[in-house]
């Protein structure tokens, strides 16, 4: 266990936000993700075993969301596959500024052979993961041996996302597709949360598309997005529901909660 003061934590959250992940903005469908963990950071925060499967090498081999446990015995695992872990850490110079709590990574390890003791964790937390590695059933099995009975295990997936890191991008999953997973590895699903809409889709596949213009082009047509984004993002709070096909909806990103 580290002592973080409150504060630090504070602007530790804030800065992941604004500048790392831009759920103030552009990407609100992370908003979930820091709500969940900030939750899941006072439910599971003091005295727990917590484990955190990510991909922290892409950081500078430093965990971004350990911080928030830090009154806890917390373990974070790169499970970064090759092809990722190869390109180095591209992402670290989003994560230099003074106000990011530097948690390095304890260990990396090939997902598939975590070898960690069975019923040995209170929770387990897979932030934006999944998508990167080939074998999912494993590693669901896995954590399933790892946690202790009625232990807890986390997952955040987008929906909507462009192929990226490539080759290491497999799949996207849907709440029910992942819900139904856990349950055929025992898993009781307690808890799903979905998030964004057709408009922050909109703003989504408008940013991609600018980075394909030259410069100039570019330029212009992020400033238009800017402007843009206000209006959409008061369109996404006011219509919520399709209403012309019922069984309907346009998450962009969701959460789950399982229990063991």
């Amino acid at each position: 266990m580290i002592k973080i003061e409150k504060s630090k934590i504070t602007k530790h959250i804030l800065y992941l936000k604004k500048k790392v992940f831009f759920s103030d903005t552009k990407w609100p469908h992370f908003d979930i993700l820091f709500k969940d963990i900030i939750y899941l950071s006072k439910k599971f925060g003091k005295n727990k075993k917590v484990l955190f499967l990510e991909r922290g090498g892409l950081y500078g081999k430093i965990s971004i969301w350990a911080p928030l446990f830090h009154k806890s015995i917390v373990v974070s695992i790169d499970c970064s596959p090759e092809g990722i872990k190869k390109k180095g850490s591209y992402n670290k110079k989003y994560v230099e500024h003074k106000d990011i709590i530097k948690w390095p990574i304890n260990n990396f390890s090939d997902y598939k052979q975590l070898n960690l003791s069975k019923n040995s964790f209170d929770l387990i937390i897979i932030p934006n993961l999944l998508h990167h590695i080939s074998d999912h059933k494993r590693l669901i099995y896995q954590c399933y041996q790892i946690l202790k009975k009625k232990g807890k295990l986390y997952t955040f997936e987008p929906i909507l996302r462009e192929l990226h890191q490539a080759p290491d991008d497999y799949l996207r999953f849907t709440p029910f597709g992942l819900s139904e997973l856990m349950k055929k590895n025992n898993f009781k699903v307690k808890k799903v949360r979905t998030s964004g809409g057709p408009f922050s889709a909109i703003i989504y596949c408008w940013d991609q598309a600018i980075q394909y213009f030259p410069v100039k082009k570019r330029i212009k047509k992020l400033q238009w997005l800017k402007k843009e984004i206000k209006k959409l993002t008061n369109y996404e709070k006011k219509y919520k529901k399709n209403k012309i096909r019922s069984n309907s909806s346009f998450p962009v990103s969701f959460s789950i909660l399982a229990q063991k």
